[in-house]
């Protein structure tokens, strides 16, 4: 499709028209006092120089990722969306609009947009320090600058920011796709969460992540996995997940855990069965707080539990993380993961039955964990 490059963001609404001054649009029928910033196609492209490799700074299913600096010197990521949308311009618009207006420290601002013919840019905050993937598991990583407080500053800034879109927003927004790409760091190491608005814009069924790569013990949570039950639950599970990622400088997606070639949760848990938790922290975090550390692990196995209705929501996450509190282990079970493409597994000691071993999801029922709303903390004697 040929793009009239002339007629800005919104040609396709605007071509028969003369062009008014961009505050005057009504973005195709929305209340002009909104705030949302509308780019041309071509001013993206200038900003980016034409969209060059050596511009690229990211890349997922739903889009590549170019730095760019617009014309007032101002530096901005620019995400070019490869995923469609079902929704129409307006509706796409109005979403765009929602998103725009969300703020907190811990979410990526996202700033503006373009639709012009066939494109769907979104604009974003540009954020110094790259992804957390990137400065903790990649290959160039620095972890002298990770130490303890930065990284449980991390999990914590991470998890009020999942708790804002949970529970602050009406409605709410899951995110779908928490990971460590997808949580940014800005030039203090502050955590914000990213592509945050894509799972309004997009359908359920458009996602970057393939079917072999559900069935391994990645992020995904297994009933959203095998039967896409979307919940914010399975959110929560990404966070257990990325928690441990943080505490272990290692990726969840590889089979690197002890001779046996474990996956991060099954040897979380095996750890966690034999009071060895300990071995799993990072070896480059020379100096932390023993007692704190453990609790985080344990508070990723709160969030990783294969029944999502015993898991925590993220507010209770958030509180679980700041004060050393003592957990209720009692109610704690064994984290679900993935084994392939069709199988779930589970640890091997429940709360109230030993010895637990489900292969089938299809045999879990959530009557087995809990029949009384879950305590996840105690109170801790003065």
């Amino acid at each position: 499709m040929q793009v009239n490059m002339s007629c800005g963001c919104f040609g396709s609404l605007l071509s028969k028209k003369k062009h008014p001054p961009q505050s005057q649009l009504d973005m195709g029928g929305l209340p002009s006092n909104k705030k949302i910033k509308l780019f041309s196609y071509i001013e993206l492209k200038s900003a980016t120089d034409s969209f060059r490799p050596r511009n690229k700074i990211g890349r997922g299913g739903f889009g590549t990722v170019y730095k760019g600096t617009l014309t007032n010197g101002e530096a901005v990521a620019v995400k070019v969306l490869s995923a469609e949308s079902r929704q129409g311009l307006k509706e796409f618009l109005t979403e765009i609009d929602t998103i725009t207006n969300v703020r907190h420290p811990n979410l990526v601002e996202l700033i503006g947009c373009c639709v012009e013919g066939s494109n769907r840019i979104l604009v974003y905050e540009y954020v110094e320090n790259n992804s957390l993937d990137r400065a903790l598991l990649g290959p160039n990583s620095d972890t002298t600058k990770m130490n303890w407080a930065t990284r449980s500053a991390i999990c914590l800034g991470t998890a009020r920011g999942l708790a804002y879109l949970h529970e602050e927003l009406e409605p709410p927004i899951v995110h779908r796709d928490i990971k460590a790409s997808n949580v940014l760091l800005d030039r203090d190491y502050v955590p914000k969460i990213g592509d945050f608005g894509l799972a309004k814009l997009f359908p359920d069924n458009v996602t970057h992540i393939s079917t072999r790569v559900a069935g391994t013990t990645g992020y995904l949570a297994p009933e959203y996995a095998l039967h896409g039950q979307l919940t914010k639950k399975a959110d929560v599970y990404s966070f257990g997940v990325l928690v441990l990622e943080i505490i272990s400088g290692r990726s969840s997606s590889k089979t690197v855990w002890s001779e046996m070639g474990k996956y991060i949760l099954e040897w979380t848990w095996h750890l966690y069965e034999q009071g060895r938790l300990k071995e799993l922290v990072d070896p480059a975090l020379e100096e932390y707080p023993e007692d704190e550390v453990v609790r985080y692990m344990k508070v990723a196995l709160f969030c990783t539990q294969a029944a999502s209705v015993r898991r925590p929501s993220a507010s209770q996450v958030v509180e679980m993380l700041s004060r050393p509190i003592r957990l209720n282990e009692k109610e704690l079970t064994p984290p679900g993961y993935m084994e392939d493409s069709t199988r779930m597994s589970m640890g091997s000691k429940a709360t109230n039955s030993s010895n637990l071993a489900f292969k089938d999801s299809s045999r879990i029922d959530s009557t087995l964990f809990t029949s009384n709303p879950v305590s996840y903390s105690e109170i801790v004697p003065r």
